[in-house]
C-alpha cells in the first residue's frame, strides 16, 4: 500500500476528530502546498502520527509495510479518537491486530475502540469422502460435503475480562437442508498475570495430546497458571452422545516454542460407557512431545491410554510437518505425515479431519495447506489404512476451504 494512498488519508480520515486545527506548516520538503496529500500529511505530522524520515522528507510514494502501518494505527489509537473516524479505526485495528499485538498494544485497548466488541467469522466448506472394502466383497462408502458459517463476536467486560462465542449454522450442500444458528459455546474468559480461568461452555481440546483425545465442547471451567511451565485443570459435562457425562482433567507441560512436552490425565463417567465397553467410568492417561528445529520442520507425537477399557483402549499418532500455511500469507503453504493409531474407547473426539465419519481406524494421513489470496485456507488431507475391529482396508478424502473474514 501507499502512504498517501492508503496511510495518510485513511489515518487522517480516524484522527480527524481529535484535531480541530491543522498544524501551522507541513514539516516535509516534498509534501508542498499545493499536494493533494497536504493537508493530511500535515495533520498526521501535527499530531505525532507520521514523522519522516531524518532528511525532512515524507517520501510518500513508496511501498510500506503491515508493521509500519500497525505504527501508524497504534499511534493513531493514542490519540484516543472518536465521533468520524471510529468505524476507519475499529476496521484497522482488526485488520492489523497481530501487528499490533507484536508492537505491545494490548488487544483489550484495541476492542475499547469497536463499542466492546470485535466480530469475527469463517465460512467453511468440507468434502469428506470415506471408503471401507469389506471382507465378503464389495465395499461401503460414505460422502458428507457440509457447509458452515460461524460468526465468533469477542466483548471486553473490563481489562481483565471477555466474553467470547461462537454462532454456527450449517447446511447440507447434498440434501439441501440447512439449521438455524445455535450457540456453540460462550465463556467468559479472565486474565491475571500468569492466572487465567474460564467459565462457561467452551472449547474442549486437549494440548498435552494436541487433540488426539479431544477437539469439542464442554460446560463447566478451566484454569490455567504458568508461562512455559503450565498446569491446566478443568471439570464440567461433556456430552458423549445424549448423555452428559461428568468430566475433570489435568494438565501439565513445557513449552519454550521449540520444545514441547507434557502429561494429562482425563477422567469421564457416564452410562453410555457401559454400553460402549462395560463400565461406566474412563480414566485417560495421554503424552505428548514435539519438537522444532528452529526453522520449518517439527516432530512430534502422542500417545494415550484408558485405563478401564479393555479392547481399543488405546491411541498414538507420530509424524512430522514442514512449514505451515497462514490465511494471512497469500502464496504460503505446508505438507504433514503422520502415522495414527486410534481407539473408539479413547480418543473420543478427536480432532483428526479423516476420522470425521467413521474412527476406530489406524494407518498413514498426508495433508497440505495452502493459502492461495488472502483470508483463505485450502486443506486437502488423504488417508489409507484398516478398521482395527475388521481389519478391513479402509481410505479417507478429506478436503476443506475456509474463508475467513
Amino acid at each position: 500500500m501507499k502512504k498517501t494512498l492508503a496511510a495518510a488519508l485513511t489515518a487522517a480520515f480516524v484522527v480527524g476528530a481529535t484535531s480541530t486545527t491543522l498544524a501551522a506548516a507541513n514539516p516535509f520538503s516534498d509534501v508542498p502546498a499545493g499536494h493533494w496529500a497536504y493537508q493530511s500529511v500535515a495533520k498526521l505530522a501535527s499530531l505525532g502520527v507520521v514523522e519522516g524520515y531524518g532528511d525532512g522528507t515524507y517520501r510518500g510514494d513508496r511501498n510500506i509495510t503491515r508493521y509500519e502501518m500497525a505504527q501508524m494505527v497504534a499511534k493513531a489509537m493514542a490519540k484516543n479518537p472518536g465521533g468520524v473516524g471510529k468505524a476507519e479505526l475499529d476496521r484497522l485495528a482488526a485488520e492489523f491486530r497481530d501487528e499490533l499485538d507484536a508492537l505491545g498494544v494490548r488487544v483489550s485497548e484495541l476492542e475499547k475502540y469497536a463499542d466492546k466488541v470485535i466480530w469475527h467469522g469463517e465460512l467453511r466448506y468440507r468434502y469428506i469422502h470415506d471408503k471401507t472394502d469389506l471382507k465378503g466383497g464389495g465395499s461401503f462408502k460414505k460422502t458428507n460435503n457440509p457447509l458452515q458459517l460461524r460468526f465468533l463476536p469477542v466483548a471486553e467486560v473490563n481489562d481483565h475480562w471477555k466474553i467470547k462465542a461462537r454462532l454456527t449454522a450449517s447446511d447440507n450442500m447434498k440434501t439441501n437442508e440447512s439449521t438455524k444458528f445455535d450457540l456453540t459455546f460462550a465463556y467468559a474468559d479472565g486474565t491475571y498475570d500468569k492466572f487465567n480461568l474460564k467459565v462457561g461452555k467452551m472449547p474442549l481440546y486437549t494440548d498435552v495430546d494436541d487433540g488426539l483425545l479431544f477437539d469439542d465442547f464442554f460446560s463447566g471451567a478451566k484454569l490455567t497458571f504458568g508461562n512455559q511451565f503450565k498446569v491446566a485443570l478443568q471439570a464440567g459435562r461433556w456430552n458423549v452422545t445424549d448423555d452428559p457425562s461428568s468430566y475433570q482433567g489435568a494438565e501439565l507441560y513445557y513449552d519454550n516454542d521449540k520444545l514441547f512436552i507434557g502429561g494429562g490425565y482425563h477422567h469421564l463417567n457416564s452410562d453410555d460407557f457401559k454400553a460402549m465397553y462395560g463400565k461406566e467410568d474412563a480414566n485417560i492417561w495421554a503424552a505428548g512431545l514435539r519438537y522444532n528445529f528452529g526453522g520449518n520442520l517439527t516432530v512430534g507425537g502422542s500417545y494415550a491410554k484408558n485405563t478401564k477399557a479393555d479392547d481399543y483402549d488405546k491411541s498414538w499418532t507420530a509424524g512430522l510437518s514442514y512449514k505451515g500455511a497462514s490465511q494471512k500469507t497469500p502464496g504460503s503453504w505446508g505438507v504433514s505425515a503422520d502415522y495414527r493409531y486410534v481407539g473408539e474407547n479413547i480418543s473420543l473426539a478427536p480432532t483428526y479431519d479423516v476420522y470425521t465419519l467413521s474412527s476406530n481406524k489406524k494407518g498413514v494421513d498426508v495433508g497440505v495447506t495452502w493459502s492461495p489470496i488472502l483470508n483463505t485456507k485450502l486443506y486437502v488431507n488423504y488417508f489409507w489404512g484398516k478398521t482395527l475391529d475388521t481389519k478391513e482396508d479402509t481410505k479417507t478424502l478429506f478436503t476443506r476451504v475456509s474463508w475467513f473474514f
